[in-house]
C-alpha cells in the first residue's frame, strides 16, 4: 500500500524564509501582536487595549519637546564606585555593561528644551538604565537642572520611571532624596512651576522625594507609582490589597494625583498648564545658559 505513504522531502535551509528580529510586538496587557512601525505612530500605545508601552528617555524627548529644541546639559558626569559593591557581579561592571546597552550615562536625562514655545528646563528618566535607579549621579543631574530653572527662571518638567534608590552606593543614594527636595523647595519660594509626570514605575526613594513634589502631578495610565511594591506591602500586612493598588487610577481616586494623561495627549496638556501658571504669575523672559559651572554649596 505504497500509494498511502507521502514521501517528505527535507527542506532546503536556504529556501526558508525567517521573519526578521524586531519588526513585532506583543503587548503584555493584551497579547495583541503589534507591527513596530505602526506602534511607534501610535506612540507607544496599543491600539486593542491602550495599553502605555514603557519606554526610553529619547522617545519622550521626541514626544514631549518641540523638535529640536533639546539641549542636554550634564551628559559628561558619570557614577563612580564609592563602596566597590559587589553582589554577584560588581557594581563596575553592571554599570559600564548598562551604558553599553543603553548608549546613555545615566538613569536620567536633562537638558533644556521647548514645549510649544514655551522654554522648559527637564530631567527624564529611563528605566532601562539600571532600572531607572536613583544614584548620587542622578540626584546631581536633577539637582543641577533645578537650578537651571531658577538661573533662567524657566519651568521644570520631570518625568519619572524609576525602582527606588540605587542599593550599590548605600547611604549616599538616599542623601539624594533630602538634596533634591531641598532644591525644589527653592523653586517654589521662586515661583516657578513644577510639573512631575509619573510613569510605569515610579517608586521607592523617587516617589518618597522629587516625583511626589511637585505643583501638578500627572499619571500615565495603568502606571504603577507607590514607596514599597504591592507584593512587600501584601506580606507586611498580611492583607489582601483592593483591585488596582497603586496604579494611576487607584491613586487618582484617593487624591494622591491630579490627573492622568494619555501619552497623546501629554504634551498638549502640559503646555496649557504652563500657560495658565505663567498667565497667572508672569515670569521674567527666560535667561540664556550661562554657562557657569555650580560649586559643590550650589549642588
Amino acid at each position: 500500500m505504497d500509494w498511502f505513504k507521502k514521501k517528505k522531502e527535507a527542506l532546503n535551509p536556504a529556501d526558508r524564509k525567517e521573519m526578521p528580529d524586531g519588526l513585532w510586538v506583543k503587548c503584555d496587557n493584551c497579547t495583541e501582536i503589534i507591527y513596530k512601525k505602526e506602534l511607534e505612530k501610535k506612540l507607544y500605545v496599543c491600539p486593542k487595549c491602550d495599553n502605555h508601552f514603557r519606554i526610553k528617555s529619547a522617545q519622550y524627548i521626541e514626544i514631549l519637546l518641540d523638535r529640536g529644541s533639546f539641549k542636554e546639559t550634564e551628559a559628561h558626569v558619570r557614577s563612580t564606585d564609592p563602596l566597590n559593591f559587589k553582589d554577584n557581579k560588581k557594581y563596575s561592571d553592571k554599570y559600564n555593561a548598562a551604558v553599553k546597552k543603553t548608549g546613555l550615562k545615566e538613569a536620567v536625562v536633562t537638558g533644556t528644551g521647548k514645549i510649544d514655545k514655551i522654554d522648559v528646563a527637564v530631567g527624564i528618566m529611563d528605566f532601562s538604565f539600571l532600572g531607572g535607579s536613583m544614584g548620587s549621579v542622578v540626584g546631581v543631574k536633577i539637582s543641577r537642572v533645578i537650578s537651571l530653572a531658577l538661573e533662567r527662571k524657566i519651568p521644570l518638567i520631570i518625568l519619572s520611571a524609576s525602582g527606588g534608590a540605587r542599593m550599590h552606593e548605600g547611604v549616599l543614594s538616599l542623601m539624594q532624596m533630602a538634596k533634591t527636595s531641598a532644591k525644589l523647595a527653592l523653586l517654589a519660594e521662586a515661583g516657578l512651576p513644577y510639573i512631575s509626570v509619573l510613569t510605569n514605575p515610579t517608586t521607592g526613594g523617587t516617589t518618597a522625594s522629587y516625583a511626589m513634589l511637585g505643583d501638578v502631578h500627572i499619571a500615565e495610565p495603568g502606571a504603577l507609582i507607590g514607596f514599597a511594591g504591592p507584593r512587600v506591602i501584601k506580606q507586611t500586612i498580611g492583607q489582601d490589597l483592593p483591585p488596582g493598588f497603586q496604579r494611576s487610577e487607584f491613586l487618582l481616586e484617593h487624591g494622591f494625583v491630579d490627573v492622568i494623561i494619555h501619552r497623546h495627549e501629554l504634551k498638549s496638556q502640559i503646555a496649557g498648564m504652563l500657560r495658565f501658571f505663567l498667565h497667572q504669575n508672569p515670569l521674567p523672559k527666560a535667561k540664556p545658559a550661562t554657562g557657569k559651572k555650580m560649586t559643590a554649596e550650589e549642588e
